[in-house]
């Protein structure tokens, strides 16, 4: 096989290819740029005395929006803080939406991955690098995820802090029927990992084993169905497979790493299959 070497061209002194050529072709296919499917929602969308956010990206089924940054050449101070401020603005007038922030640059400079890194977990931040190839037939474009928004742990992986309640808490927060199903869950779960137990949390009930959380699968008991999250990559696979199980499927958590499911009682019956490959999947990966 032939190697072909590739010629890179930067962007930033192109006499034609500029940074609104490089924010349409991003706007006609946001998918390219590799955080999934993700649709435009805006572009150019104007902020008061802040200018203009390059691109407002949603995801397709979701409840996750993007604020991207482009920049030509490499990262500086101000696209970064810009970046951050349009973040800050849309998060404030949309709370019902997961927000994350994206610089796009053709250089991710380490003087700036390092101070990116220092607003990553308390700022959902992805830095992607763009490398523009020349071909026969026009311009390629190659894009790079070089820093991802840190996922973060859930609360009561850390036993100090967690806020403990108890099987009560959760009959009336959600049913006995619902509560049942936790349990129906758990039995699941027990053929293959044996000494995993309920643990009762103020916000879900999650999992245990020898007194240590062990949260892999965390369960919500409502009045009418059980909210049920698997710690999952997020991937085309893992979508088919659940898109073909027609079990209600939430949004994906990118912040926590979880598919979020709405399993009823019948579901527990005519799906309980699929369930308990799910659950063995995530705790092979993360139990």
């Amino acid at each position: 096989m032939k190697h072909i070497p590739l010629k890179t061209i930067q962007l930033k002194n192109h006499q034609v290819l500029n940074e609104r050529w490089l924010q349409d072709i991003i706007a006609e296919d946001p998918s390219i740029i590799g955080i999934g499917d993700v649709i435009l929602k805006d572009k150019e969308r104007i902020h008061q005395g802040a200018g203009r956010l390059d691109l407002l990206l949603q995801d397709a089924d979701g409840i996750e929006r993007y604020e991207v940054e482009i920049q030509l050449g490499a990262t500086d101070e101000s696209h970064i803080i810009r970046t951050i401020e349009y973040w800050d603005i849309e998060r404030k007038r949309y709370p019902q939406y997961n927000h994350t922030a994206i610089i796009i640059a053709e250089d991710i400079t380490s003087r700036f991955l390092n101070v990116i890194s220092l607003f990553n977990g308390s700022i959902p931040l992805m830095a992607i690098q763009v490398c523009a190839i020349q071909t026969a037939e026009g311009v390629g474009l190659h894009f790079t995820k070089v820093l991802d928004v840190q996922q973060l742990g859930l609360v009561d992986e850390d036993e100090e802090v967690a806020e403990v309640t108890n099987r009560d808490y959760w009959l009336k927060r959600g049913t006995p029927k619902t509560v049942a199903m936790a349990d129906k869950l758990l039995s699941y779960i027990h053929e293959f990992d044996h000494d995993a137990e309920l643990n009762y949390n103020k916000f879900y009930i999650g999992l245990k084993i020898n007194s240590r959380s062990k949260n892999y699968a965390i369960f919500r008991p409502k009045k009418n169905f059980i909210g049920l999250e698997i710690k999952m990559p997020q991937t085309e696979e893992n979508d088919e497979i659940i898109n073909q199980a027609e079990i209600a499927n939430l949004d994906y958590s990118k912040r926590y790493g979880y598919y979020r499911l709405s399993i009823y009682e019948r579901d527990l019956e005519e799906k309980s299959d699929f369930i308990k490959k799910l659950l063995l999947d995530a705790k092979e990966r993360f139990g």
